[in-house]
C-alpha cells in the first residue's frame, strides 16, 4: 500500500517468493542449511583433491614405462646396456685376434672378427636405418652392438700388437672428447644449427671421398705407406696429413655426437614412442665407435711418423 512505511516497500517484504528467499526468511534458514552442507562438501573435496595434488607431486615422475613415451633418462640406459654388449664382444674380438690375452703371447694376429665384425655391424646398420621407418627391432640394434665389439676388438688388438699402450691413449681421448661435448651441449654452450649441419654434410662427403681414393691408391699400390695418403708429410711443420685430417674428423663427429643429442631431445619433446630411445642410443653408438677408430688412427699415425 502507498500509505506503508517506505520501509516496507522492499521486494522482499511484498513478494511471497522474495521473503521465502530473503535473509532470515522460513527458506532462507533452510537455504543456509543446505548451503552450509554443500560448503562442507566442497571443502571435503578441496581437501580430498588437495591431498591427491600433494600426493602426485610427492610421487616419483613418471618414466618411459608408464608414458610409453621416448625420455632421455630411457635413452641413457639403453645406450649404456649397448655399450656393456659391445664391452663384452670386444674382449671376445681380442682374445680371438691375438689368440692370447697379451699381445706379448702372440706371434700372430686373426683378422677375422675384425672382418666378421665390420662387414656384419655395416649390414645390420643399413639394414637398422632403412627400416626403422616401419618398425624399430632392438634384436637388431643387439646384434650390431655385439658385431661392433667384435671389430673394435679385433682392429684394437692389431693396433695394440703394432704400438703398445695406443688402447688406452685412444680410450682416454675419447671419453674425453665425449664428455667435453657433452658438456658444452648440457649447458647450451654448442648448439646444432641449419648452417653449421649444411657445412658438416659437405665436408662429411670431402672426407668420404678422400678417404675412397686413399684406399684405391693403397690397393693398387700407388702408395705403400701404411695409410696411404695420410702417412705423407704435410707443409706443415712435416705434420702427416693423417694427424692434420684426423684432427678435423675428429671435429666432425664430436660436431655429430651434439646432432644426436639434439635429436634425442627433440624426439622427447615431439613425445615419440618410447621404441625411438633404441634408436637414439644406436645413434651414439655410431658416433662413438666412428670417434673410437679415427682417434686410434691419428695417434698410429704420429707414432709411426716419429
Amino acid at each position: 500500500m502507498a500509505l506503508n512505511n517506505p520501509a516496507f516497500n522492499n521486494p522482499a517484504f511484498q513478494d511471497p517468493r522474495a521473503v521465502q528467499t530473503y535473509p532470515g526468511g522460513s527458506q532462507a534458514a533452510n537455504l543456509r542449511g543446505a548451503s552450509s552442507t554443500a560448503s562442507a562438501s566442497r571443502a571435503g573435496l578441496d581437501v580430498g583433491a588437495q591431498a591427491q595434488m600433494e600426493g602426485a607431486y610427492a610421487a616419483p615422475a613418471a618414466g618411459a614405462h608408464q608414458t610409453d613415451r621416448m625420455t632421455v633418462e630411457d635413452t641413457v640406459v639403453k645406450t649404456v646396456g649397448l655399450f656393456a654388449i659391445l664391452l663384452v664382444t670386444a674382449v671376445v674380438g681380442w682374445v680371438w685376434t691375438l689368440g692370447a690375452l697379451s699381445p706379448a703371447e702372440s706371434t700372430s694376429q686373426n683378422i677375422l672378427p675384425l672382418v666378421i665384425g665390420g662387414l656384419g655391424g655395416f649390414v645390420l646398420a643399413m639394414v637398422i636405418i632403412f627400416t626403422s621407418r616401419k618398425k624399430i627391432r632392438p634384436a637388431l640394434i643387439f646384434a650390431y652392438a655385439a658385431l661392433e665389439g667384435l671389430f673394435i676388438g679385433g682392429i684394437s688388438a692389431i693396433f695394440e700388437f703394432q704400438f703398445e699402450g695406443i688402447v688406452v691413449q685412444a680410450t682416454l681421448a675419447t671419453l674425453a672428447v665425449v664428455g667435453v661435448t657433452l658438456a658444452l651441449f648440457a649447458s647450451g654452450k654448442v648448439r646444432a644449427s641449419k648452417k653449421a649441419t649444411k657445412i658438416f654434410l659437405i665436408a662429411m662427403v670431402g672426407y668420404l671421398a678422400f678417404s675412397l681414393l686413399n684406399l684405391v691408391l693403397m690397393w693398387t699400390g700407388v702408395s705403400d705407406s701404411a695409410f696411404g695418403l695420410r702417412s705423407e708429410p704435410s707443409p706443415l711443420f712435416g705434420i702427416p696429413w693423417g694427424v692434420l685430417i684426423g684432427v678435423f674428423v675428429v671435429i666432425l663427429a664430436a660436431y655429430s655426437l651434439v646432432l644426436d643429442f639434439d635429436q634425442i631431445q627433440q624426439g622427447v619433446r615431439n613425445g615419440a614412442p618410447r621404441q625411438f630411445a633404441w634408436m637414439g642410443a644406436f645413434g651414439i653408438m655410431v658416433t662413438v665407435v666412428w670417434l673410437y677408430v679415427e682417434i686410434l688412427r691419428i695417434i698410429a699415425i704420429a707414432r709411426s711418423s716419429n
